[in-house]
């Protein structure tokens, strides 16, 4: 986990006090010098007090349990930081963009008691590797695969989110054999059904954002840019609390990580020619709960998974936009465990 070095409370008081510069008045430097051992230094212990009690800076950030590892897998061109634990039946779980695979921490935590549980960093995301290309999605399919090889893993459930959706499909779509069931949450697929109609869409104005200009615009500013898609897109913006904005956005600004990103949006025009191809071959025929938040596509996600798959079950998170995760976790995380379980 990164974190940004805090600066204790002590430090930035000491930093006002001193940073007043030469306006000051001999008035107000007598009045500073008058309380530096009382009203000062009092405040000092008080701030120090409210410090040590309060929750970490990340505290809604959850841990993985203790006993997850972590794993960087080669693949095609890039190194995949993946997060392993549990025991039992394999479950996958794809993060898209905004998030990272830390998004899961709740989720793996309830599914590890039966099962084993991969949560990988996509391609250029989260604590994987940086690589120029791979960002089309049936190339980042091909990622997951070799993760689960490297894992000795055959075949395992999906649970994927956001750009993970776009990803988990084309897994799925090549290596069918490989999916038992998957439960797939609040994005559409490239190429498929109303994706024209949803690319008219003045929300999603950033998939065609980026570029060396764009970079250049977002440098040093990933966490405003961040703050919009969390703000716009949310039912509720305060329910992403501070700490969870500042750990993505420190993830998000490492080098590289906004570059990477962009690639992924630069991909939907290949990653729609792959997806129309693989779904004129076959639809697939596992099982799937299509899962969308009742502020952001609903019942749109079971409509679009239908044509695609023979299998479909739909479900509502609500009092939910698209950041289900952070929005309502106790909610998509049981309704989750529940259809991984049943099935």
């Amino acid at each position: 986990m990164h974190c940004r070095a805090a600066t204790s409370s002590a430090d930035r008081l000491y930093a006002t006090i001193g940073g007043r510069g030469d306006a000051m008045t001999s008035f107000s430097n007598m009045t500073v010098r008058r309380f530096d051992f009382g009203f000062i230094r009092t405040l000092i212990i008080a701030v120090a007090a409210i410090q040590l009690l309060s929750p970490p800076a990340l505290a809604r950030i959850e841990p993985f349990p203790p006993d997850f590892r972590v794993e960087t897998i080669a693949t095609n061109g890039a190194k995949i930081y993946v997060r392993v634990g549990g025991k039992g039946p394999s479950v996958v779980l794809l993060h898209g963009f905004g998030d990272t695979g830390d998004m899961w921490a709740p989720v793996a935590a309830a599914l590890a008691r039966n099962h084993t549980v991969i949560v990988p960093d996509l391609r250029g995301m989260g604590l994987s590797s940086h690589p120029e290309t791979g960002y089309d999605k049936k190339t980042q399919g091909d990622d997951i695969a070799r993760v689960m090889d490297a894992l000795k893993i055959t075949k395992a459930d999906l649970v994927t989110h956001d750009i993970g959706n776009m990803v988990g499909y084309a897994f799925a779509a090549q290596f069918p054999a490989r999916v038992n069931r998957w439960v797939i949450i609040d994005a559409p697929l490239p190429g498929i059904g109303p994706w024209d109609q949803i690319l008219l869409s003045p929300a999603l104005w950033h998939f065609n954002f980026r570029g060396p200009d764009v970079e250049r615009l977002v440098s040093r500013r990933e966490r405003i840019y961040l703050d919009r898609f969390w703000n716009e897109l949310s039912a509720n913006p305060k329910a992403i609390d501070e700490a969870t904005r500042r750990h993505y956005a420190q993830l998000y600004a490492r080098p590289g990580a906004m570059h990477s990103a962009f690639n992924q949006f630069a991909a939907f025009n290949q990653d729609a020619i792959d997806n129309k191809a693989f779904a004129a071959k076959c639809k697939l025929t596992i099982p799937f709960l299509a899962l969308g938040a009742d502020h952001s596509f609903a019942t749109q996600m079971a409509d679009i998974m239908r044509l695609v798959a023979t299998d479909v079950t739909g479900g509502i998170i609500t009092d939910s936009g698209h950041w289900v995760m952070e929005e309502q976790p106790q909610q998509t995380t049981a309704a989750i465990v529940k259809f991984i379980d049943k099935n």
